[in-house]
């Protein structure tokens, strides 16, 4: 399966904010958006030009498929299951990008990024409703429980590193940290999401 293999704090810099893509250390002083607020490349430093509606577009489609680690191909495929969904496209797209098990579980503080929280799940250490997934892309629904399949892993390295996240968990899921499990509470909305997203520019990107 394709997948992006360069270094990701090359993705923060090319968007200009922070995707949190390297976990802790995006919290530090070594984040390379602090250090370096520049694009990549040769020409990252010379003075921006002012962006087309296109690439206004663009960039916060990039912006948003980048922070959940999706390929191009993923992406679209789930915009057009959000439009083809009764209700607001935007909102659509955004809910099924949280239901995302890859993104649940690093909601849930179990991984120190999403990427992290996939691997987990590839390698069978992640349970919804008791039965093994591995299945990243798995959409989770109210009342589903996540859990850390306690055979399969060791307990204590999860509890370490949710206690170390120090992450804030969304209201639409609620926690039981001592199980190391969590549940669906509500399905999540736009104000549930701790960054800044402008669904309506990639609506009208992929209307064009």
């Amino acid at each position: 399966m394709a997948r992006y293999t360069d270094s990701v704090c090359r993705l923060c810099r090319r968007e200009g904010t922070k995707l949190f893509l390297k976990g802790d250390r995006c919290y530090g002083a070594k984040c390379a958006v602090t250090r370096r607020a520049t694009p990549p490349g040769e020409h990252g430093q010379e003075r921006a030009r002012k962006m087309s509606e296109y690439g206004i577009q663009l960039r916060e489609k990039q912006k948003v498929r980048r922070t959940y680690g999706m390929l191009e191909k993923q992406f679209r495929r789930t915009f057009d299951k959000a439009e083809n969904m009764k209700g607001v496209t935007g909102d659509n797209l955004l809910s099924l990008l949280e239901r995302r098990l890859d993104n649940v579980v690093y909601r849930l503080g179990f991984g120190n990024s999403r990427a992290q929280a996939r691997q987990f799940i590839l390698h069978g250490h992640i349970s919804v409703n008791g039965k093994k997934v591995d299945v990243a892309s798995y959409l989770v629904n109210v009342g589903d429980v996540i859990a850390i399949r306690e055979r399969s892993y060791d307990v204590e390295q999860f509890k370490a590193m949710r206690e170390g996240t120090g992450r804030i968990v969304p209201k639409w899921l609620t926690i039981d940290a001592a199980n190391l499990s969590g549940t669906v509470a509500a399905l999540p909305k736009k104000e549930d999401i701790d960054m800044s997203i402008e669904e309506h520019l990639i609506v009208e990107l992929y209307s064009r």
